[in-house]
């Protein structure tokens, strides 16, 4: 198949990338290669893939509609969707690029799917949507009406934005809810990287409400697991199945769904501190402080759904997820 990668050079984008290739399938890369965090990182990464035969990369941002347009061509039969700009926090110090990039970005392509739409378009979306909900673990079909940050609202907004193209333009479209995913060539501004540089570099770290925080953590090749099998399972069909799928997501009048993928495993602040002390052999300094502004204390993915459409459900243990990124991250920075 010829699929296009949105967000190649990005850490999620760029483990799809390298497992479509593996699986013998033409990849089609685009990334702004935006200074977000390092670009050497997105460099090395798109590096390893030009090496691949089947794989084309291009250096483009979303928001630019003639550059997207002349890359899109004559259109794909999958469209995985992964370039945002991503961070909670970083909402906070620049929300313009999440409405360049998250809304701008994601209407060009919709747009460009519209006209020439894929058997199937895969699109990133995040737990952060479920923002204020009490009510754990977080299900598909729960409302996630009260986003807590311009982030988790952006996504939100692509996932409505979505549906509409997919129900006025029979454009099959998965959303994809992931749930804090870390493993190797990870994205630098979140926990694990800064903790790990944080310890080898003997600093403190900074732990958010005095610890009383809670992750469900994915580790990488359980994500890629599933968005592959995403691919095998048939694309959502407009109007409720016959018999209906147990607490689907899919949307009564269009091939739309949602699907949360997570370890459904939450796990304390304190304790993934812990297991990351003991892959590096060494003792964090903490800095204790307040909840920032825009976090939760928890999330806990429901992957009922996930397991029912693909049979498969994410299965690796945070110790042993955290000592495969120590060890990549070892040989990465010679540390």
């Amino acid at each position: 198949m010829r699929i296009l990668v949105t967000g190649s050079a990005g850490f999620i984008g760029f483990h799809m990338a390298r497992r479509l290739l593996d699986e013998g399938h033409e990849v089609v890369g685009v990334d702004g290669f935006t200074p977000y965090y390092d670009r050497i990182l997105k460099l090395r990464r798109h590096a390893i893939l030009l090496e691949r035969p089947g794989f084309s990369g291009h250096e483009a941002m979303l928001e630019d509609f003639a550059a997207l347009q002349g890359i899109y061509g004559g259109g794909f039969e999958v469209v995985y969707h992964f370039a945002a700009q991503a961070g909670v926090r970083y909402s906070l110090d620049n929300p313009r690029a999440y409405i360049d990039a998250n809304l701008t970005g994601t209407f060009n392509l919709l747009e460009l799917m519209r006209h020439t739409p894929p058997s199937h378009a895969l699109m990133a979306s995040t737990s952060s949507v479920y923002g204020a909900n009490a009510k754990v673990p977080f299900h598909e079909t729960d409302r996630a009406d009260h986003p807590v940050s311009l982030y988790a609202a952006s996504k939100k907004a692509n996932e409505e934005m979505a549906h509409a193209y997919s129900h006025l333009f029979k454009i099959p479209i998965t959303m994809m809810r992931f749930f804090t995913v870390y493993g190797p060539w990870g994205r630098p501004d979140m926990a694990l990287f800064k903790f790990a540089a944080a310890l080898f570099e003997g600093r403190p770290i900074d732990i958010y409400n005095h610890g009383k925080m809670s992750r469900d953590f994915t580790f990488i090749d359980d994500l890629i697991e599933a968005m592959v099998r995403l691919i095998g399972h048939a694309p959502p069909l407009a109007g409720r199945r016959e018999p209906p799928l147990a607490n689907d997501s899919l949307s009564p009048v269009a091939p739309w769904r949602v699907v949360n993928i997570g370890n459904e495993m939450p796990v304390g602040l304190m304790d993934f501190v812990a297991a990351i002390e003991a892959a590096t052999g060494l003792s964090a300094k903490c800095n204790f402080m307040e909840m920032q502004q825009g976090d939760v204390p928890v999330t806990f993915a429901d992957t009922a759904l996930l397991s029912r459409l693909t049979g498969f459900r994410p299965k690796t243990p945070l110790k042993e997820g955290v000592k495969l990124f120590i060890a990549w991250y070892r040989k990465y920075f010679d540390a």
